[in-house]
């Protein structure tokens, strides 16, 4: 698998919510992200509602044979773009029957579980019943594998006497490390790790350390955080999003980027390990 994936929250309206101001840009990102070798792709029924994975269906079905759709559950949205949990059995079921309907599949390739316990981050608290709901469309053949979204550790540990787990996605990126030992203990169980938000936002893109690495690598500093996450572990599977296709292919590139140790050791520092952000 081609590590560097595409998220596709971002082909929506403002606030993942109503359809895109142009679907045929839409469209046309989705195509040159699987022509230049994505594939994997982050989605879920309650991104539009619906929209995104209509667009995806339009854009790239016939799917090819290894592209491999990673959808997600447990949320739901309210009329006016509100997220709500949606994580009853009769929930998860209906989840599950939208995504296979708006994609136009039999089977969904992965389906991530999302913990709704908290909607801004994890939360602790049993996921036995939403997970058990999924298990048993799995064993229906609705579901080829399972993954778990926002989640603590003791989730994945819940998680994985329930199913077998392929996958967790969380926050994650070189200012936000929490699931820093999370990520070495899934690396050696063969569980992939996909890290939403994975550029950090506005605050990590402004850094002058973040930028003085960049110009001496002769990159974009999207491109070296990108970069530093494929560095990071092998069992990191970033899911980058953008509705662009100059930004695409300028995060598609930072596959081919080897950055230094002594570059890994500065952009390691920006963020002190017990997580307090340094101004620089």
């Amino acid at each position: 698998m081609n590590r560097l994936g595409y998220g596709a929250m971002q082909l929506t309206g403002p606030g993942v919510f109503g359809p895109p101001k142009d679907r045929g840009n839409a469209v046309a990102v989705l195509r040159e992200a699987v022509e230049r070798g994505v594939n994997h792709i982050d989605t879920s029924d309650f991104y539009g509602p619906h929209i995104t994975n209509q667009i995806i269906r339009e854009a790239l079905r016939p799917y090819p044979e290894h592209l491999v759709i990673v959808t997600k559950v447990g949320a739901k949205r309210g009329s006016l773009g509100s997220v709500h949990p949606a994580m009853s059995r009769e929930d998860i079921t209906q989840a599950v029957h939208d995504n296979l309907r708006n994609l136009g599949v039999e089977v969904l390739d992965v389906v991530n579980m999302r913990s709704m316990l908290r909607n801004d981050g994890p939360a602790e608290g049993s996921l036995e019943a939403p997970l058990t709901a999924l298990a048993n469309l799995q064993r229906q053949g609705l579901v080829r594998d399972i993954g778990l979204s926002n989640v603590t550790p003791a989730q994945v540990v819940e998680g994985r006497r329930i199913c077998e787990i392929v996958c967790v996605q969380n926050l994650y990126n070189v200012i936000q490390r929490d699931d820093h030992a999370l990520i070495d203990e899934l690396a050696t169980t063969g569980i992939a790790y996909m890290p939403y938000f994975p550029l950090g936002g506005l605050g990590l893109l402004e850094s002058s350390t973040l930028s003085a690495v960049a110009a001496r690598v002769e990159a974009t500093p999207v491109q070296v955080v990108l970069a530093w996450l494929l560095m990071r572990s092998p069992n990191i599977l970033p899911i980058p999003g953008t509705a662009s296709l100059a930004h695409l292919r300028e995060n598609l590139a930072a596959a081919a980027l080897n950055l230094p140790s002594s570059e890994i050791e500065l952009l390691n520092d920006i963020v002190p390990r017990h997580g307090d952000i340094k101004r620089d």
